[in-house]
């Protein structure tokens, strides 16, 4: 006879786990499992208080320890700040830990400053912070008088350097750019010049030009200026110290700068003044006068020497370049 169904085996491990699963080994079974938690809890305890007193240890060694408390600002000598200013200016609190202090945003803050090209701030152990900057340097002053921007030369007034970023004059570059030529703008509706940033302007990059090229020509030259501002779209007047009012074009200010100081030269020797002179035509000069020279008194001289014969002749010269006989 033939079985109808198949006998279901159930393992033997099994059956026997089920059978043998009392309310006592079930207990035995807990507590196994709160002794683990227990001794996994101890275990991080343990490990907590280590982390703790190494914490602990590192604010009384480091951040607690008196020797690292800032005494001294190692500044590199510049032309624009001192240690005290630097300390104003990023905010340093003096005599704190050296850990305390925020190197990166310190030098930050530097950076952003308008008179300062680039800046580094370091630890040095055990008491200093070491600050490196670069300022920028004066080529002259700008002024803007549609901004309010008036034309004087003080602290805080605009300078602006060479690659024509303007900034507030520093208290210390006061005396060394007092002399420094002054450059008038036109203004820029809706974008006013700020320090920091590089102006609208294209008449700054070429007075800015003008100041480069006569600084080559004659290292004399930026001391005989006054005021420069661009007139109109083919010329730049420059008014000198002495008020001598040159028109020079856009181009060719090597020449124009040495035709300058030789006028201006030429003049101081005959004893005249020089009211305006343009210095874009390359001969006949256009001059005007404030004064002309006296007559000499008839007096014996000695004979000229070489060098007394030489100077004349380049007298006579200027004269024709001056287009006075």
């Amino acid at each position: 006879m033939k079985r109808t169904s198949k006998v279901r085996k159930h393992p033997r491990a099994k059956v026997l786990r089920v059978r043998m699963m009392t309310p006592r080994i079930a207990w035995i079974g807990l507590l196994r499992l709160v002794g683990r938690l227990t001794r996994t809890a101890l275990v991080m305890a343990a490990l907590a208080a280590v982390a703790f007193g190494l914490w602990r240890g590192v604010q009384h060694v480091i951040y607690q320890n008196p020797d690292f408390q800032l005494g001294f600002i190692d500044l590199n000598p510049n032309t624009a700040f001192d240690e005290a200013e630097i300390v104003e200016i990023a905010g340093i609190p003096l005599f704190a830990n050296l850990f305390h202090l925020d190197v990166g945003e310190i030098t930050e803050t530097l950076r952003e400053r308008p008179e300062i090209v680039a800046a580094s701030v370091e630890r040095h152990l055990p008491d200093t912070l070491r600050i490196r900057i670069t300022e920028r340097t004066p080529a002259a002053w700008i002024a803007c008088p549609e901004e309010n921007l008036a034309p004087a030369r003080r602290p805080g007034a605009l300078l602006v350097d060479a690659s024509g970023v303007p900034y507030p004059c520093p208290d210390l570059q006061f005396e060394s750019a007092a002399d420094l030529p002054l450059i008038l703008l036109p203004s820029v509706p809706k974008k006013p010049i700020q320090p920091g940033k590089t102006p609208a302007q294209p008449e700054l990059k070429r007075c800015l030009r003008l100041l480069a090229t006569a600084a080559k020509a004659d290292p004399q030259a930026i001391a005989l200026m006054d005021t420069l501002q661009q007139a109109n779209s083919w010329s730049i007047t420059l008014t000198t110290r002495d008020l001598t009012v040159a028109t020079l074009g856009l181009g060719d200010h090597d020449r124009q700068i040495r035709d300058l100081r030789a006028a201006l030269d030429h003049a101081r020797a005959r004893n005249y003044e020089i009211a305006t002179i343009n210095l874009i035509p390359k001969k006949n000069i256009p001059v005007t006068t404030r004064s002309e020279p006296g007559h000499p008194r008839a007096v014996p001289v000695p004979e000229p020497s070489p060098t007394e014969v030489l100077l004349d002749r380049r007298a006579r010269d200027l004269d024709a370049l001056l287009n006075r006989r």
